[in-house]
């Protein structure tokens, strides 16, 4: 993909990156590292920039032919931007799946924004899964979509903080007779079951997942 075709277009649109930004569905700074050619949108991405920017796919891909959408592409387009979920939410912070550890929360302004693809409320966030304990419902590497929102029942995979040292954990929430346990979804994995007391809090319930590219 030319980088320099996306900076050309939106200056000839007149937009600014925050423009290109809300449209798409990311950062200000990563419409900006776009621009600069050090990543590279792909996947959906590459559709909904194409649609913020009023160009031709292949045109923004390749260089080649012109930057104006043939109309077949534009009705594709519409459709998928028809598909797009509803809003698009903050990765605020990353949780390491394998036990308690540190919160690094992410400045909003340079957080990476994502649609989520089923309904949730306003206040859903993205976390960064990280380790193994979770294997194999959720991988190393995915993101998970956490709704504060939701009813922590019996079964939901949740996100816990341990409010006396702000740390978190990545746990299948498990009600027995009264008692509340965190479970790794890992058979292997050492320390199974962590018992929930009364400084642990649910942060959120984990409504879906998602592969980066």
């Amino acid at each position: 993909m030319s980088d320099a075709n996306i900076l050309k277009r939106r200056k000839e649109l007149g937009l600014t990156q925050a423009d290109i930004a809300k449209a798409v569905g990311v950062s200000r700074v990563s419409v900006s590292l776009w621009e600069k050619g050090e990543t590279t949108p792909k996947g959906m991405y590459v559709t909904l920039l194409a649609k913020a920017l009023k160009c031709d796919v292949n045109w923004l891909l390749t260089g080649q032919g012109s930057p104006e959408p043939a109309k077949q592409e534009q009705e594709t387009t519409v459709v998928s931007v028809a598909l797009k979920p509803q809003g698009s939410y903050p990765v605020i912070s990353w949780v390491q799946a394998g036990g308690w550890n540190d919160i690094h929360l992410t400045d909003l302004h340079d957080a990476d924004y994502y649609p989520c693809p089923v309904r949730c409320s306003k206040n859903t966030f993205l976390l960064k899964v990280v380790g193994k304990s979770m294997n194999p419902v959720f991988r190393e590497g995915e993101l998970i979509f956490v709704d504060p929102d939701v009813e922590a029942v019996n079964g939901k995979y949740v996100v816990a903080r341990l409010d006396d040292e702000n740390q978190a954990t990545f746990k299948q929430l498990i009600i027995e007779d009264g008692k509340k346990f965190l479970q790794a979804a890992n058979p292997d994995w050492p320390t199974p079951i962590i018992p929930i007391n009364g400084n642990c809090t649910i942060v959120g319930v984990v409504i879906s997942s998602m592969k980066l590219f």
